[in-house]
């Protein structure tokens, strides 16, 4: 179990909520290495420019990428997707802080924290249409739950609050995968690893990067000095700038972070204006640099990158868009970070394939009636669960689906739940599953695990009341509904601080 402070074992609480889109408040993580966060992205949007340019010479890229299956350790409780979102693709890019092999071993080992950890975390979402993506950093000392030594059949009551670059310590990143999917639902569909060398191979190969400063650098860490103003880095150069933190602005997360943003968006800048991608000598330099370093499942190999790079060509800088999980201090230890509640508002956008602050299109889903019901009532056992807080909500669903045939093997309590009215089924229950939520204006349908052949609905604030299905049997009146769901609190609307990757590189803000 974890015992020791960085890893924690303390259930937590998130914070307070935001209040509106692009202003967010949380503060970035604490520690070293945060770079990262940005590095993995300009491989992503580099691919996504100019994917085809780099088929001619496929074979040789491929063999350079390390390919590792993790799903034994990632489980197979894992969420599922939102009707709109199964042509959406989730990444998961993380940033090792490994200091062995050729490129790496310079910097040594962290005597107070040796081994390897997830120092970068970036979730990469790239809409079904493929006409936007957003960026989402994970902050290295958020304390979140986690399954236990990263077991992959602990069940979620058992999880234990634990660092989250630690989970990548303990069990690699099958257990890193667990972990995000666990805390957010969202399905992480490919992960890449990549280190030190890959960061300062790739700005090299770019010819060295334009960054730009506002106050004169000279940090005794990294051995940094520059001037006030704009500058090309080289690889090493680079890899100190974006690492440099204590001896610039407030010499906080938050501003390094700002910093590599506007990093990122100058990689992004040059690939584009340089017209990188159609100089085959060049851009086979830059993927070279790029796939030598890079650690990925085996579903991600060059072939699947080209595949999405195709399909996102036509994704305009302005619409990338770099956040950051907001958070507060996590207070048991004001050098970690939780996340606050309303970064679930960033994670229900993701699994429902919107962009952050946009209200739900209630045609994004289809009506579970849009086709013909083909499982009868009689043939369906229902058991319905009441999380809307309103007293005999449960009972007065059950009877009113009874009096059309549905057999409602139970009714009870549910501990949580969300707003509306969500429908479960297990696999092979779907037209069953279609019949019960065509009872219930709005309802979700969800797939779950061990369920049977019982689909079971669960009524939460803004419920609304069961209305009759085309194919039910009988014909008695439903009877008259004498309650009714509360409405749901409003979500809070995220004031999320983004970058574009066209921003003005001298804007940190």
């Amino acid at each position: 179990m974890d015992g020791a402070r960085p890893e924690g074992s303390v259930p937590q609480d998130s914070g307070d909520p935001f209040p509106r889109r692009r202003e967010l408040h949380g503060r970035a993580a604490r520690g070293s290495g945060p770079w990262r966060r940005r590095i993995v992205v300009g491989l992503v949007v580099v691919l996504a420019l100019g994917g085809a340019g780099a088929a001619w010479a496929t074979w040789q890229l491929n063999s350079n990428i390390t390919k590792v299956d993790v799903s034994d350790a990632i489980g197979s409780d894992r969420p599922t997707r939102a009707p709109q979102a199964t042509e959406a693709v989730n990444l998961l890019l993380i940033g090792s802080d490994d200091r062995t092999g050729e490129g790496n071993d310079t910097y040594g080992e962290v005597a107070e924290d040796p081994g390897q950890k997830s120092d970068t975390n970036l979730l990469v979402h790239l809409s079904a249409d493929r006409t936007w993506a957003t960026v989402v950093s994970i902050p290295r000392d958020s304390m979140t739950m986690a399954p236990p030594e990263c077991s992959e059949d602990a069940p979620k009551d058992q999880w234990v609050t634990r660092q989250w670059n630690h989970n990548y310590k303990l069990g690699g990143t099958g257990c890193l995968i667990r972990t995000l999917e666990g805390n957010t639902g969202v399905f992480v569909d490919h992960y890449a690893v990549v280190d030190f060398r890959g960061f300062k191979a790739m700005v090299d190969a770019l010819d060295g990067v334009e960054v730009c400063t506002t106050e004169a650098i000279d940090d005794p860490n990294s051995k940094l000095q520059l001037t006030a103003g704009s500058h090309t880095l080289d690889g090493e150069q680079a890899l100190a700038y974006v690492r440099t933190r204590k001896s610039v602005g407030d010499g906080s997360d938050l501003g390094r972070i700002k910093r590599q943003q506007a990093f990122l968006s100058s990689v992004a800048q040059e690939a584009t204006s340089s017209r990188l991608l159609f100089q085959p000598t060049r851009l086979y330099g830059f993927l070279d640099a790029a796939t030598k370093s890079l650690t990925t499942d085996p579903g991600f190999g060059l072939g699947t990158m080209k595949d999405l790079a195709e399909s996102v060509r036509g994704i305009g800088l302005d619409n990338i868009e770099f956040l950051t999980v907001p958070n507060e201090p996590f207070p048991q230890d004001p050098n970690r970070v939780q996340w606050q509640d309303s970064a679930e508002v960033i994670w229900e956008s993701l699994r429902e394939d919107r962009r952050i602050g946009e209200e739900p299109d209630p045609e994004a889903t289809p009506s579970p009636s849009a086709s013909p019901l083909t499982a009868s009532p009689a043939d369906i056992s229902v058991q319905v669960l009441n999380g809307s807080g309103a007293p005999g909500l449960a009972g007065q669903a059950g009877a009113m689906l009874a009096v059309q045939g549905f057999t409602v093997t139970g009714t009870g309590n549910a501990a949580e739940a969300p707003k509306g009215t969500l429908v479960e089924y297990s696999p092979g229950q779907e037209e069953s599953a279609r019949t019960v939520a065509a009872a219930f204006p709005g309802a979700r349908l969800e797939e779950a695990t061990g369920l049977g052949a019982v689909v079971r609905v669960t009524l939460g604030p803004g419920a609304e009341n069961v209305v009759e299905v085309p194919n039910r049997t009988g014909s008695d009146p439903l009877p008259t509904p004498t309650v009714t769901a509360p409405s749901p609190t409003p979500s809070p609307t995220p004031t999320i601080e983004a970058r574009t990757a066209d921003q003005d590189i001298c804007s940190t803000s």
